[in-house]
């Protein structure tokens, strides 16, 4: 059985091995980050708590309330764990941010930067996390731009409308 970390970030590390374990890990995490309890997690849904219980035992909930359970719980260990199961990759797509947050040029140097060490890795066997954390962190770059590329306002023309 695995260690419940404490801290936020050590929770972001953690990755579901069975579905099972992804609803135990969401409830876990709702428990000691956002301090609720089963009946609180069933009450906010909507639910009764032996509805809850009997889901979380047999991780068989209706998937229409998956989205409802992971937001409650603040984590989303089983859309995770399906993602990956499916063999695709899911990356958080920052909101809310400056565009200075990352821009071109650091952008352009976490690049260089992840490149290199996916070099080295196929070359020597480099360190494998450092090469996995860059990799994510260019994609979550590139995620930024897309999704700031797609939702900037249509460009403004001099003189008035009517």
């Amino acid at each position: 059985m695995m260690k419940i970390p404490k801290t936020k970030a050590a929770w972001k590390k953690l990755q579901a091995t069975s579905l099972k374990e992804a609803f135990r890990l969401d409830k876990e995490y709702a428990r000691e980050i956002k301090r609720l309890t089963v009946p609180a997690i069933a009450e906010l849904m909507g639910a009764s708590e032996d509805s809850l219980y009997k889901w979380l035992s047999n991780a068989s909930m209706p998937t229409n309330l998956v989205p409802s359970y992971e937001h409650i719980c603040g984590i989303d260990f089983i859309t995770q764990y399906l993602a990956i199961r499916s063999h695709k990759l899911l990356i958080d797509i920052p909101t809310g941010r400056q565009a200075a947050e990352i821009g071109l040029a650091e952008f352009q140097q976490l690049s260089a930067d992840t490149t290199s060490l996916l070099v080295k890795h196929y070359q020597n066997g480099g360190e494998i996390d450092q090469t996995v954390e860059a990799l994510t962190k260019l994609m979550a770059g590139a995620a930024f731009h897309r999704a700031n590329i797609k939702t900037q306002p249509e460009l403004e023309f001099d003189g008035d409308v009517e």
